[in-house]
């Protein structure tokens, strides 16, 4: 099984797949990012099923990159004999542009394209699909040219361009490819009922160039040309190939239960769309000049909390659906032993009074960037402002999603200030109407609460809720949302709490697990979140250099193509988590903005009403 480090990322805005160091595609849903897998040997080396192209025998050096600017993959294979590239991607059709991205092919296209560098190689080639999350063995048959896949409700169909053995197992071939040779395979995934025609698919070299120049012309929209635009644009690049297209909505991730502590039981899907990434969501796509993408985030972050409030979740399907039942895959293995698997999200009915702040500061940082919406959606804000009125006193399940019991959580109430405080500020500046003096009153109580009851006095620090004297890295969040600024002692004094209680080799955890219980085992590793949240606390308070120096070190996290995941294992050396992280890679964009300016975008922090434009900063004025 490979490193979760050791995968790179493939997407065309639909679904996203990862392909190892080794050749393997070892993760692939299709036809959406949260539909059952058809390759999981993520998950289970034995079970899950994979697509390998690599040469046949004894491999003496592998490296790989995207091509530049593009989510198009080539990965180097040299061995005693010679040397090839596989060019990995998932196929997105000529008529699509960088707005719209929709797929007009019957099917999802993976191209897999093998060219011969130097000397002549031996190569093998694998095609092993497993439906259902490895639980459907398919029937595989030769059909119209290709062979097909079928299980159930899925077929995938195998173009190949050499000779292959079919057996009950799968799909084998062997061939030899020489210096200039080009051989690509295709697989198009389709619906079983549905009959594919390969003559409706454009040729593997023009599926190709018509895929790279899509993701090119994408990431020249880009506005920032500053110091740090490879690894910021690379970023983009992921956080745009983990973006449902047809709808807007956004995934924390491309996979479901890689473990945030190796062999532990702390495995969650978040092929799903977190509310609370809305703001930084927002914010990113903004400042680098992405008004369609934040507009269709907008939108779709409009339509899934329309409704109730009292209904409200955390998070949804990409399509805004609300139901996404929890359940175990007890067949897969999992990541290194680490079980159970889980598929769905329990935490979606969990009450998490800090998201609705989130909601508020997204739709005022959407309104503070010119992208106004009609009276229904205000009409909306005010009903969530009114729930936030009348429930910011109940405890919650807090930003961690945590299975213990609900608590005070001193960022949860802080959040609801925010909520209240946004509202009040589209009154005040924005000409929207409603009840601001009552907002006020709210406003003042919830702060005056929080630094009531949510202080330690011996220590002179917030904490993690009301009655405890742990501290969170989420009070890393309060100077820049605005509800302290980073020069009050109580604000300063957590800041130093955090890095003398939760910062492990430089780098931050959530929160002490052993001392604060969640109802999961203590252990996991530091968060790549709250790491760049503490760079952000460092520029406010003018520590330009120890700011620069950890968003240096998180940077360097990344793996060989730039990509991070959820947390950090400072005791392996690992990557652990679900991966790529949405969170990490839109962190990492908003602390490198925080760093070129110096403190000064966020020094007003993001409850300002100041109208903000896209970051076009030199690499010189860094």
């Amino acid at each position: 099984m490979s490193l979760i480090e050791d995968h790179a990322l493939i997407g065309d805005t639909h679904s996203a797949g990862l392909v190892a160091l080794d050749g393997s595609i070892d993760w692939l849903c299709l036809p959406r990012f949260d539909s059952p897998s058809c390759f999981a040997a993520l998950l289970d080396d034995e079970r899950g099923g994979r697509w390998r192209i690599a040469p046949g025998g004894e491999v003496g050096a592998v490296s790989r990159t995207y091509r530049e600017d593009s989510m198009v993959l080539e990965t180097t294979f040299s061995t005693a004999s010679g040397s090839i590239v596989v060019t990995d991607l998932l196929a997105i059709e000529e008529r699509s542009d960088p707005h719209t991205p929709r797929s007009v092919y019957p099917a999802e296209v993976v191209v897999r394209s093998v060219r011969g560098l130097s000397g002549t190689v031996d190569v093998a080639m694998l095609f092993q699909p497993r439906f259902d999350y490895g639980s459907v063995t398919p029937w595989f048959r030769r059909i119209d040219g290709a062979v097909q896949a079928i299980g159930g409700p899925d077929a995938l169909d195998l173009l190949s361009p050499v000779p292959v053995e079919v057996d009950r197992d799968g799909v084998r071939a062997h061939f030899r490819v020489a210096a200039g040779d080009t051989l690509s395979f295709v697989a198009a995934y389709h619906r079983s009922h549905l009959r594919l025609d390969p003559g409706e698919l454009a040729p593997p070299e023009d599926l190709i160039r018509h895929t790279d120049d899509f993701w090119k012309r994408w990431a020249q929209r880009c506005s920032y040309e500053g110091a740090y635009r490879d690894q910021l644009i690379r970023s983009l690049l992921t956080l745009k190939a983990l973006t449902y297209s047809p709808t807007g909505g956004i995934v924390a991730a491309a996979t479901t239960s890689l473990p945030e502590a190796l062999g532990g039981p702390r495995n969650w899907d978040y092929r799903y769309c977190w509310l609370r990434d809305a703001t930084f969501t927002l914010e990113t796509l903004l400042d680098h000049g992405y008004t369609e993408e934040a507009v269709e985030w907008r939108d779709w972050l409009l339509r899934a909390v329309a409704g109730d409030p009292e209904e409200l979740q955390i998070m949804y399907g990409v399509r805004g659906e609300r139901r996404l039942i929890e359940f175990t895959l007890d067949h897969l293995s999992g990541y290194e032993g680490s079980r159970p698997v889980r598929v769905g999200n329990a935490a979606s009915q969990q009450f998490q009074l800090d998201v609705y702040g989130e909601v508020m500061d997204a739709f005022h940082c959407a309104r503070r960037a010119g992208l106004e919406t009609g009276e229904d959606a205000w009409e909306l804000e005010k009903a969530i402002v009114d729930f936030v009125c009348r429930h910011w006193q109940e405890p919650d399940d807090g930003i961690w999603e945590v299975r213990s019991g609900r608590e005070h959580f001193v960022h949860s109430k802080a959040m609801a200030w925010v909520a209240v405080d946004r509202a009040i500020k589209a009154v005040e500046h924005f000409g929207k109407r409603g009840p601001v003096e009552l907002w006020r009153e709210v406003r003042d109580a919830i702060h005056n609460d929080v630094l009531t009851h949510g202080c330690d006095a011996s220590r002179g620090c917030l904490v993690r809720s009301y009655g405890s004297t742990e501290v969170d890295a989420s009070l890393l969040m309060l100077p820049l949302v605005g509800f302290l600024p980073v020069s009050d002692e109580r604000m300063a004094a957590t800041i130093q709490a955090v890095q003398d209680d939760l910062v492990v080799d430089g780098f931050v955890q959530r929160y002490r697990s052993e001392a604060a219980p969640d109802g999961l085992p203590a252990g996991e590793g530091t968060f790549l979140l709250c790491s760049f949240w503490l760079v952000d606390c460092f520029v406010l308070q003018g520590n330009i250099q120890e700011a620069r120096v950890l968003f240096d070190r998180l940077v360097a996290l990344a793996n060989d193509v730039g990509l991070l995941s959820e947390e950090y294992d400072v005791a392996t050396g690992r990557l652990v988590g679900n991966f790529p992280q949405a969170f990490s890679h839109i962190a990492m964009a908003n602390a490198a903005r925080t760093l070129e300016l110096g403190g000064r975008w966020r020094g007003a922090h993001r409850g300002a009403v100041s109208v903000r434009g896209p970051l076009t900063l030199r690499a010189a004025s860094a």
